[in-house]
């Protein structure tokens, strides 16, 4: 059962290599934050632009299901661009 006071978060374990950690202590310690909170962070930014992608992707289908109208109007008929 998840505490109180953490906001219904729980522990994730990961894996990676050296290199990464070492790079992770180096991000996290510029921001003057623990690599955990580095790492929910860029997690969060990641799934908030997923998000964002795809309510942007829903409004632009909805958009050219509507179609635009580009103004102007038609001048002829059909036949009279056919003819020759």
């Amino acid at each position: 059962m998840a505490n109180k006071l953490d906001g219904g978060k729980q522990n994730l374990t990961i894996r990676l290599d050296r290199r990464t950690i070492q790079m992770a202590k180096i991000l996290a310690a510029r921001r003057s934050i623990s690599i955990s909170d580095l790492l929910a962070r860029q997690i969060e930014i990641l799934a908030g632009d997923e998000e964002a992608y795809e309510r942007s992707q829903k409004d632009a289908l909805t958009l050219l299901d509507q179609g635009f109208h580009l103004g102007g109007g038609i001048r002829t008929s059909r036949e009279g661009l056919h003819e020759r």
